[in-house]
């Protein structure tokens, strides 16, 4: 449906500039965008392959197991009804420690192996909401919960709107990141307070 939007939005755009004659000034935008969109994807490569390669680092160091089992707390606050040991547990953590670090990139892998891992929780507990997931393919408790908590995402280091806001030119791109602290802090704290409500109704 994007895909459609976007489209139409650029064909209007386009056709109404020819009618009014701006035909160079449009000309001129592709270019220009094209070029800024170069641009800011090798920014992107330069600060993605700067971090991962500290994920890496700090995961061969053994400070990422050092960080999970400390959230190990968080986690089982959250995730209540997966068994300790379980695969899921590992994959969650993962996630939630490299989007705290605003490592987006680093953190979908990860999320994709703790669905993966949840549903196949599901699957061996046989239980009604497995069999209602498989026939009406509609998420688990435990998937719902790990969406809302991935999406609202607290990041204590915001790399990518930083990365932005070098890229277009601000004096201090770092001065976003007590505000997206707060933001990120609320967003993922009302999102806790809804997964831990909505079940009980």
């Amino acid at each position: 449906m994007l895909n459609y939007l976007w489209g139409m939005m650029i064909i209007v755009g386009i056709a109404y500039g020819a009618i009014q004659g701006r035909m160079p000034e449009i000309t001129n935008a592709i270019l220009d965008s094209s070029k800024e969109a170069v641009t800011l994807c090798i920014t992107m490569i330069g600060v993605m392959s700067v971090w991962v390669g500290l994920m890496e680092i700090a995961k061969n160091t053994g400070l990422i197991d050092s960080a999970t089992k400390k959230i190990q707390p968080l986690v089982h606050f959250l995730f209540p009804n997966i068994p300790k040991g379980h695969p899921a547990r590992q994959y969650i953590t993962t996630n939630i420690i490299a989007n705290i670090l605003g490592l987006g990139w680093a953190a979908t892998p990860a999320g994709l192996k703790a669905m993966d891992a949840l549903a196949e929780l599901e699957k061996e507990r046989g239980t009604p909401e497995y069999l209602e997931h498989k026939k009406n393919r509609t998420a688990s408790k435990e998937m719902c919960t790990f969406l809302v908590i991935n999406i609202s995402s607290l990041q204590l280091i915001p790399v990518n709107i930083i990365a932005y806001r070098s890229q277009y030119g601000s004096v201090n791109p770092a001065d976003i990141l007590i505000p997206a602290i707060i933001a990120t802090s609320v967003s993922t704290i009302t999102g806790i307070i809804f997964c831990k409500l909505m079940p009980r109704r």
